[in-house]
């Protein structure tokens, strides 16, 4: 974020109140100002004490509170606001603010919220979450712009299980990160994002891998999504929690990868080939388990399918293909020479002999090569690099532009 920008948390009279605090400490981690208003029904859940200690502010509840110095509070707050999130929401505080219903701290300070978005977590029994009524408030919501947020399903607090759980703080934060995080300069395009290793099969047990976790890949579908974009993910097996923001296509081998790129890049305005795609494969793999023997075993492997080469030998006018490069010696010649002959253009260059790059970590270092200039990024964050990655790639696509014109 390139300043800092105002969360206003409203919490209700909810069981999982509890979590609104997880929330908070996250957010303030995240950057952000974080606001607290709760309601009177609030209070019997969390004590406002601990929303203080963590955000430094005032956890405002009472409209009529004489102690602060005389303005018109929830005016003053709600202009502070880049985005509200009200979790938890209950169907009574879901009913007074589609229906503009101003009678506590809250619902007052809200309802001056009229311009920067407004997210709201429903969090209830199920039989009241899908009651036509509360339905219908939700739905009235989302004609004023609110964007509701979808509770999860499981056992909750009243003992029965099914739709009405409040969603855990870090799929709150992803909404947060999505709506304030980047300025939406991509809307409009349409990405497609490779990432993670594939696995090439020797027997229904065993195959062959590398060791790419799949982080700077996700890193991409992230920042392309949270700055406005339709992002298309291709991913390997991984560890990671699926992009909430992204169409998540999961692939295991290189073949599958090969097919799902294809299939995708047609419509794609951008593609971002992150991922680490097997260059071999076992020529022949084993319909049962191989077993073990006392002489040594030999696999004969074949090539794969080239992707990055099949994006470029098709490339349309207008589209923009970053591939990625990892080196363990001539970084620069070697990535050069890639960017030629696969049509690229942009290539992301890294080696296995920076410290902070490559494979499994949170950091990166990378040298973005194109046909006209090098730009060797410092050591960042993957979300950083990720950033900086675009901005480059948003850079060229308005040069081209403007070479058109």
């Amino acid at each position: 974020m390139e300043k800092k920008k105002t969360v206003l948390l409203g919490v209700s009279g909810g069981i999982a109140a509890y979590k609104s605090a997880s929330l908070a400490s996250m957010l303030i981690k995240d950057g952000y100002d974080v606001e607290v208003l709760m309601t009177k029904n609030g209070e019997n859940f969390i004590s406002p004490i601990v929303f203080e200690t963590l955000t430094g502010h005032k956890c405002l509840v009472d409209t009529f509170d004489r102690n602060f110095e005389f303005k018109v509070e929830h005016v003053a707050v709600a202009k502070k606001a880049d985005a509200v999130i009200i979790a938890p929401a209950t169907a009574n505080i879901i009913a007074k603010l589609a229906h503009g219903i101003a009678d506590d701290m809250l619902t007052t300070t809200v309802l001056a919220c009229r311009t920067c978005p407004k997210l709201i977590a429903p969090a209830m029994n199920t039989e009241m979450y899908l009651n036509p009524v509360v339905q219908d408030n939700l739905e009235v919501l989302r004609k004023y712009g609110w964007q509701v947020i979808e509770p999860a399903e499981g056992h909750l607090a009243c003992g029965d299980t099914g739709a009405g759980k409040m969603p855990e703080p870090e799929v709150l934060r992803q909404y947060i990160y999505q709506t304030l995080a980047y300025e939406k300069d991509m809307t409009g395009k349409k990405v497609l994002v490779t990432a993670g290793p594939t696995q090439e099969a020797i027997d229904p047990v065993r195959y062959i891998t590398n060791h790419s976790s799949g982080k700077m890949g996700y890193a991409i579908a992230r920042v392309c999504a949270a700055r406005g974009a339709e992002v298309t993910l291709v991913t390997g097996q991984t560890a990671l929690e699926k992009p909430l923001f992204a169409e998540v296509i999961p692939v295991v081998s290189a073949e599958d990868m090969y097919q799902a790129v294809v299939r995708e890049a047609a419509d794609a305005d951008i593609v971002i080939k992150a991922a680490a795609v097997a260059d071999y494969k076992p020529k022949h793999a084993a319909e049962h388990k191989m077993k073990k023997k006392d002489a040594d075993l030999s696999i004969e492997m074949e090539r794969t399918k080239d992707i990055l080469a099949a994006l470029g030998s098709s490339k349309r006018p207008g589209q923009f293909l970053c591939g990625f490069s990892m080196e363990t010696e001539n970084l620069i010649e070697n990535s050069v020479k890639k960017l030629e002959k696969k049509n690229l253009d942009m290539i992301a260059a890294n080696s296995l002999n920076t410290a902070g790059a490559g494979f499994q970590g949170d950091t990166n270092v990378v040298t973005l090569i194109t046909k006209d200039s090098q730009i060797q990024l410092p050591l960042l964050s993957k979300e950083e690099t990720a950033a900086r990655i675009i901005d480059s790639i948003m850079e060229c696509i308005e040069k081209r532009r403007g070479e058109l014109k």
